[in-house]
């Protein structure tokens, strides 16, 4: 056997794997017995059928598939021990002839794109901007409210105000004023006024109370959308089209939605009984978890501006072009030559950005395990929960939804992508001086327009 790397630039190179027989003729033969083992051919019992006519029906293609075992076993075998730097899978080269398994000789050559050579270390030398959010009492004074929102209810009123939910019997009138006869009729119909799209409309049940019957044009409310007539009416899309009178409507319940108070209830469902004993120790938990909210916002900005930073540093790099596209194609064999055209550029900063990291990742020493993953989705969940005011949920279930996470391939990647950014933002930290500065959440989302 015998290998040979060529360097055909500083970012490729060919890779020959040469077989003599000797190289595979005692795996071929082995293979060829083990097979005679099971083989069963017409004439002969298990076990009995002659080498000779073995290697005459199955020689060619068990050739093949050892010589396939061992090519795979050298190549990547010789780039680990030679510890190429690939950029991913070797190309059969567009040299390569039919190989011909009954030759004597063997040649496999390969196309290997090599990654670019750069220097991605940091140190106390480089300075990268860390922005910590203020959070004001406005801040919290809404998320307090938000929070009474969420945990509110519903109550029966006698009258209407604004944002109010009415019920009742709604019918169609004639051009006189009196309910059509044989016309569109509904119990119970539910309308929230405050989604109609004409104010004069809306005004007619301003201060109305229970059983008041009304006279409004849900035409004109609704903006002649034949989906919401549909909906509040009871009839179909293509019959709404014709809905343009008035209605009458007489109301048999006004409900109000009330906002929670601060009280023990809400403060132990959001988080936990009796973790939290008054207002003041309420609000001081609310400005603590947006704090700990903003300082994972701040993390996520730092490792994009550690990003920046690097790639301004470095600089243009040199690619593979045409061997990456070959990559790029042969990995999205259902995909055109304009997808590929289109999303080279994208996949390739993405690429830098990996590189970049498997740098930085061997600075700092840091590894991800499965542990890391599972908590990194627990605490995704929990965030997710708490954006619905629902903060104390037990820690079995976060578990229980974080670990279906884990059984998706697609969600595992990017809950290890963000584990390693966590991680390394978290150590790069203490590597690089820090031009901390303190903003407005204003201003720190218009960082993110640029």
């Amino acid at each position: 056997m015998n290998i040979q790397f060529t360097k055909t630039s500083n970012v490729a190179a060919e890779l020959t794997i040469s077989f003599e027989k000797a190289d595979y003729q005692e795996r071929v033969d082995k293979a060829l017995k083990d097979y005679r083992k099971k083989a069963a051919l017409p004439g002969f019992r298990p076990g009995q059928v002659p080498m000779s006519l073995m290697k005459k029906r199955f020689g060619s293609e068990i050739t093949a598939e050892e010589v396939q075992k061992l090519l795979s076993e050298k190549l990547y075998g010789y780039l680990r021990e030679e510890k190429i730097d690939m950029l991913g899978d070797p190309l059969a080269s567009e040299k390569q002839q039919a190989i011909d398994f009954e030759a004597e000789k063997l040649d496999f050559i390969f196309d290997i794109a090599l990654a670019p050579q750069f220097d991605a270390k940091l140190t106390d030398a480089d300075k990268v901007p860390f922005y910590t959010i203020k959070v004001t009492d406005e801040m919290v004074d809404g998320q307090v409210k938000a929070y009474a929102q969420r945990g509110g209810h519903y109550d029966k009123v006698d009258s209407f105000q604004d944002g109010d939910m009415t019920k009742g019997h709604i019918a169609e009138l004639d051009k006189k004023g009196n309910v059509k006869e044989g016309g569109i009729q509904k119990e119970d119909a539910v309308i929230l006024p405050g989604y109609f799209k004409n104010d004069d409309e809306k005004k007619k049940f301003e201060g109305i109370g229970v059983n008041t019957v009304i006279t409004f044009n849900p035409a004109k409310a609704y903006d002649n959308s034949a989906i919401e007539l549909s909906s509040l009416l009871g009839i179909t899309k293509e019959e709404a089209e014709n809905v343009r009178g008035d209605f009458s409507y007489q109301i048999t319940e006004i409900t109000r939605y009330v906002p929670s108070e601060l009280n023990q209830e809400l403060f132990d469902n959001v988080f936990g009984e009796g973790k939290i004993k008054s207002e003041e120790e309420f609000r001081t938990a609310v400005k603590k978890q947006l704090e700990d909210q903003f300082a994972e916002d701040s993390q996520l900005r730092f490792m994009i501006d550690v990003r920046q930073y690097l790639e301004k540093r470095i600089g243009d790099l040199e690619w593979p072009d045409e061997l990456l596209k070959r990559i790029m194609r042969a990995n999205n064999p259902d995909k055109g030559e304009e997808y590929v055209e289109q999303n080279y550029a994208g996949s390739i900063k993405e690429l830098e950005w990996h590189l970049i990291k498997e740098q930085l990742a061997d600075q700092t020493g840091i590894k991800v395990e499965q542990d890391d993953i599972l908590e990194t989705a627990k605490r995704q969940t929990r965030m997710q929960f708490a954006q619905y005011g629902m903060g104390n949920v037990p820690d079995e279930i976060i578990t229980n939804y974080a670990t279906e996470q884990l059984k998706k391939k697609e969600q595992v990647e990017g809950l290890v992508a963000r584990c390693v950014e966590e991680k390394l933002g978290a150590a790069l930290k203490d590597v690089v001086k820090l031009t901390k500065k303190s903003v407005t959440l204003e201003q720190f989302n218009k960082l993110f327009e640029k």
